[in-house]
Parts: C-alpha cells; sequence; structure tokens
C-alpha cells in the first residue's frame, strides 16, 4: 500500500476512535449503583431523537473503526 494512503488512514482512523469515545461519553445511561442492586424501577423505554442518533452512530462508527483497522493491519 502506498506510503501516503496509509497515512490518511491512520489519520481517519485516529478521527473515527476520537469519534467512538465521545459517542459513548456522551450517551445517557441513567444507572447508578442502585440498578445492580436491583432498585431503579425503571421500565422499557425508547430511544427518541438524539439519543436515537448517538445510539445508531456509536454502532456504525465502531463497525467503521475495525473496518479500517484491519486494512491497516492487511496491508502493512
Amino acid at each position: 500500500m502506498d506510503s501516503t494512503l496509509q497515512n490518511i488512514l491512520l489519520y481517519v482512523q485516529l478521527i473515527v476512535c476520537t469519534l467512538v469515545v465521545l459517542s459513548v461519553l456522551l450517551q445517557n445511561r441513567a444507572e447508578g449503583l442502585g440498578k445492580m442492586f436491583g432498585g431503579g424501577g425503571e421500565v422499557y423505554r425508547t430511544k427518541r431523537g438524539f439519543e436515537k442518533f448517538l445510539y445508531y452512530a456509536t454502532i456504525v462508527l465502531s463497525f467503521l473503526l475495525v473496518a479500517i483497522s484491519l486494512v491497516l493491519v492487511k496491508y502493512s
């Protein structure tokens, strides 16, 4: 693989990695230690709006990160 293309993929991988970390940190879990011990009493609720977008964006970015990593490993 060309060195320039490899450098571009490395920079893209760095950007995607940063976006994955940010999208995971921005997600609202609303679960504390009380949930672990049976507390909370929260019923099922659906994701809506930005929360749903962030959920799907995290999945897509994660797959993209894995794909870029595999391409870099294969051609380096």
